[in-house]
């Protein structure tokens, strides 16, 4: 079982930065599709971003493309969500995921494996 554990919420004002991270541990493999997704209370789980783990290949919603950078550290196992210019509508707990392949990687059901997140308040 592959265990994901995120870090880096908090509290941020209105164009603010934050970077999440996600730490991989146990059956790790390289071909792992990584992604982040986000949820607020009442709204449906969204897909943010997704990254293969050698980098080569990412995605993003349109919510938070040119304001958010997904990458990854293979050697480390882990998954970074670098958030820039965040907006109040950012505010929601972020979930890193991770899945065996790279096709349709905006859906969750592509993944077997989810943190239990971590929360991101953006002010006003």
């Amino acid at each position: 079982q592959v265990q994901l554990v995120e870090s880096g919420g908090g509290l941020v004002q209105a164009g603010g930065s934050l970077r999440l991270s996600c730490a991989a541990s146990g059956r790790t493999f390289s071909s792992y599709l990584m992604g982040w997704f986000r949820q607020a209370p009442g709204k449906e789980r969204e897909f943010v971003a997704a990254s293969t783990w050698s980098g080569v290949s990412a995605a993003y919603a349109d919510s938070v493309k040119g304001r958010f950078t997904i990458s990854t550290d293979n050697a480390k196992n882990t998954v970074y969500l670098q958030m820039n210019s965040l907006k109040p509508g950012d505010t929601a707990v972020y979930v890193c995921a991770a899945g065996r392949s790279v096709g349709n990687y905006y859906a969750p059901g592509q993944y077997n494996y989810w943190g239990q997140g971590t929360q991101v308040t953006v002010s006003s």
